[in-house]
């Protein structure tokens, strides 16, 4: 199905320096499928992210109205696939507290009550936050029923790894991410050439922003500390290639392409039960893998959603 080009850069600049008004007036500004999304939708897509991310804050008007509109993309083809596959929007309510606490704890705040507190003090209502992650979560669900059953593990080679180096130490790499996909009527190399631009310029984490298609975007494109043993030799090969504060090229993988940034390098004392590391080491193979397939999935509806700029 035509997918109708969005927004280039200088005119995305232009319909955000005279739309930013949102109080004053709202209008449709694209269609995606029957969804629409408007003025006052990237208003308030704004204030969330900017809330939930305070990178976000230091990011120029341009900047955050692109990130604000992929992000209204992606949720509406996600709410879209989610309807095709459920009756309605909705999960089991003890469930969704227990996601709703990992949230909140992930971005530091110690009960509910002063996290809404904090939505309320960034204009950013608790009920969206909470349809946010719903959608999030029945995604998730999708991908799993669809694709759990073609992930593949070899468990035998993991725990020969394990064994391998249970007596040395191992890095410790302190990782974040860009994944993106080619750009329409761009070659990869002038995607990437455009993404490096924005790296050089804005930050890594900036970038990770504006650009990736992970779900760690919206903590700007953050890993956390990941030990080499549990990463793939393919990335472990382009990760000693590069020292602390550089970054990979691009590095093909399912559903896309990946930059790497090594922010901090530690070693550690593999002291670690070979039985409870191959559980770890299962749990994130399989996390990955599921993640990939959820690019993959994702692109693949896109591609038959209608989108129209209005």
């Amino acid at each position: 199905m035509f997918i109708k080009k969005l927004l280039v850069s200088f005119l995305i600049l232009s319909v955000f320096s005279t739309k930013f008004s949102f109080s004053y007036e709202n209008k449709i500004i694209l269609k995606v499928e029957n969804e629409i999304v408007t003025t006052i939708d990237i208003l308030n897509e704004s204030k969330y992210l900017k809330a939930l991310n305070k990178n976000l804050k230091d990011i120029n008007k341009n900047d955050i109205y692109e990130i604000s509109i992929n992000s209204l993309i992606r949720e509406k083809i996600k709410k879209i696939e989610i309807l095709n596959n459920f009756k309605e929007i909705k999960i089991d309510e003890n469930y969704l507290n227990q996601l709703i606490k990992t949230s909140y704890n992930n971005l530091k705040f110690q009960n509910k009550n002063d996290f809404v507190s904090y939505l309320n003090e960034n204009q950013v209502d608790f009920e969206v936050f909470k349809n946010k992650i719903i959608i999030e979560a029945l995604w998730n669900e999708i991908i799993y029923t669809k694709f759990f059953n073609q992930i593949e593990i070899d468990e035998k080679k993991l725990k020969k790894k394990i064994k391998e180096k249970k007596q040395k130490n191992l890095k410790s790499f302190l990782l974040s991410e860009i994944v993106f996909n080619k750009r329409n009527s761009f070659t990869i190399d002038e995607t990437f050439e455009l993404i490096n631009k924005d790296i050089l310029e804005k930050g890594f984490e900036n970038a990770a922003l504006i650009h990736s298609i992970a779900n760690s975007s919206q903590n700007s494109g953050k890993l956390g500390w990941i030990n080499e043993d549990s990463i793939s030799s393919k990335l472990i090969k382009e990760l000693n290639e590069i020292e602390i504060g550089q970054h990979t090229n691009p590095i093909t993988i399912p559903g896309g392409l990946l930059i790497l940034k090594i922010q901090d390098i530690k070693e550690i004392e593999n002291n670690v039960n070979v039985e409870q590391k191959l559980k770890q080491l299962v749990q994130k193979e399989t996390n990955q893998q599921l993640n990939q397939f959820s690019n993959l999935y994702y692109n693949k509806v896109k591609n038959n959603i209608q989108i129209n700029e209005l």
